[in-house]
């Protein structure tokens, strides 16, 4: 075994990639993100240590969240960059013991989490295996960390997009370090990591909270839009990810210069905020998921800009058109960072999109979207009366990841079994595999309202909690909604833990239960929220009606 990792739906024999990720990254690569995780345990603790002596370290927090979110599935592959993450990392933790010996305050036996594999690069992959997941000898305690790691890189890649746009908060980073830190204490029960994992949950919903609040100030309320999937005769640039502060830039610099800007994958939302409807060169969505890019960004033939997950290892015929930015990379791309105010400057970007042909034309329609929380609040008494009369009998959260493996086009056939009657709540890239069905509307709601991207998830929650409010019940759990959620990397575990810890039950997880819960942590699962798998569509959709 030269790795381990079996952080995402689509590991190796549905138990962990041990040679190299199904991802694309290579040993050395997962060796070295294991090795960031374990640096970052050892800044926890000397970084809360101090926080306890009112030494606030904002760099370091910032450090933190964005170390996190590049180790999460298909954001960064280059060797290079987390060995130079590592070495960042020692410098801020002996950064941190100074200031701490300045004030006079003992250092002494405090843990060094990082110290003693950091002598040379050689030495880097050698270790990893003594400091990675399986370091956890028990299973269940083991797979415990694992959820709470899972999670917390979740929240921090929507803590970094919601820093992006100047919104932070030290209690998400300080609950961070504190769970970052538990995870090493073998004194700490299996109890005490399930309490542990639901406070994570807790703080999910909170940091979601906080990006909605970033990404609405700064962009206005998601309005109900119908995206153009077709193409203009212009040159254009194709941006993916979810950054929307790295999209607005973009729009910016493109103003006037010919070049027509296209979302992909999860930067289809965006089209959904006022602000962004001001640029008249915001041509539209081209493509689908993120595993179809490989032949959509082929046919695209301008630039790419990958501003975060989910790149896969590219094909030759692209290489010389593909950017990553932010915490995304990949050996052999160009990088584009920001310069010393913060911001980036794409008019490399800008200036091959111009010698490029417009894009090949791939659909031509439009895909309806923009039903986030404040929307639906406007159609709330239109909705609680359809649910009253019986025009809509019930309600599918299908939120989550979408997948290239073909179990998923399970999520497919499950939304065109369900019946004419329900109504698919949505948010995430998993929209992919039923947004562009027409599945018609019920008293002019449309059957398919989707909230936006997956941080977007807690719009879903609102939704929720506003429809327990109008039928006057206590329970969320009492409401005619069924959630049959589809996952694939670390965002959608947050989004699981948010909703357990708001209490929500009886949530179905596919296409495979994640590989790091073990019997005994599936059998709490089971057993406090009622979690199961799927089985097939019409089973399902059976089941979910009666």
């Amino acid at each position: 075994m030269s790795m381990f990792c079996y952080q995402c739906q689509e590991t190796s024999k549905g138990q962990g990639c041990t040679m190299r990720g199904v991802c694309g990254k290579t040993q050395d690569t997962a060796n070295l993100q294991d090795l960031l995780i374990y640096t970052l345990k050892g800044i926890a603790m000397v970084n809360a240590k101090a926080r306890k002596f009112k030494i606030n370290n904002k760099h370091t927090d910032r450090f933190i969240i964005d170390s996190l979110f590049s180790t999460i599935t298909n954001v960064n592959f280059d060797k290079a960059y987390f060995v130079a993450k590592i070495k960042e990392a020692l410098s801020l933790r002996d950064n941190i013991k100074k200031q701490l010996a300045e004030k006079g305050i003992d250092t002494k036996g405090m843990h060094d989490a990082v110290t003693w594999y950091a002598d040379s690069e050689e030495e880097f992959d050698k270790k990893a295996m003594h400091v990675g997941i399986l370091a956890t000898a028990d299973e269940d305690i083991r797979s415990l960390r694992s959820l709470i790691l899972y999670g917390l890189k979740g929240m921090a890649a929507y803590a970094t997009h919601a820093a992006n746009l100047g919104y932070t908060d030290e209690g998400i980073s300080e609950f961070i370090e504190k769970a970052l830190i538990a995870t090493l204490d073998d004194s700490m029960s299996a109890d005490d990591y399930v309490a542990l994992t639901l406070e994570t949950g807790k703080h999910g919903v909170e940091e979601m909270a906080l990006l909605d609040k970033a990404n609405t100030e700064s962009y206005g309320n998601p309005e109900i839009t119908k995206v153009d999937t077709g193409v203009r005769n212009n040159p254009g640039i194709l941006i993916s990810g979810h950054d929307l502060k790295d999209l607005e830039e973009l729009l910016e610099q493109t103003q006037g210069t010919g070049v027509d800007v296209y979302t992909h994958g999860e930067m289809l939302p965006a089209h959904y905020y006022p602000e962004f409807k001001k640029y008249p060169n915001f041509a539209g969505n081209y493509g689908n998921s993120w595993w179809m890019q490989n032949k959509e960004f082929d046919s695209f033939n301008g630039p790419i800009i990958m501003t975060t997950n989910c790149l896969i290892p590219p094909k030759d015929s692209y290489t010389d058109r593909l950017y990553t930015t932010g915490v995304v990379g990949f050996e052999g791309l160009k990088h584009i960072d920001p310069d010393s105010n913060g911001k980036k400057d794409f008019s490399e970007v800008i200036a091959q999109a111009k010698k490029c042909d417009p894009p090949t034309e791939i659909e031509n329609g439009e895909i309806v979207g923009g039903f986030a929380h404040e929307q639906v609040n406007g159609l709330a008494d239109k909705i609680v009366d359809a649910v009253k009369s019986g025009a809509i009998k019930r309600f599918f959260v299908m939120a989550g990841c979408d997948g290239r493996f073909k179990s998923r086009e399970y999520y497919t056939e499950f939304a065109k079994a369900l019946p004419k009657d329900a109504v698919i709540l949505t948010a995430g890239c998993a929209k992919y595999r039923y947004n562009k069905l027409r599945l018609g509307d019920i008293n002019g709601i449309p059957r398919v309202l989707d909230a936006g991207q997956c941080n977007d998830s807690y719009s879903l929650v609102l939704t929720a909690l506003k429809l327990k409010e109008a039928f006057g019940l206590d329970d969320i759990n009492d409401l005619p909604i069924s959630y049959n959620i589809a996952w694939y990397e670390q965002k959608a575990v947050i989004v699981l833990l948010a909703l357990l810890s708001l209490g929500v039950k009886d949530i179905h997880l596919g296409p495979t239960l994640p590989a790091f819960l073990s019997a005994n942590v599936t059998k709490v699962l089971v057993d406090k929220f009622n979690i199961a798998g799927i089985t097939d569509a019409d089973s399902d959709v059976d089941l979910f009606m009666n």
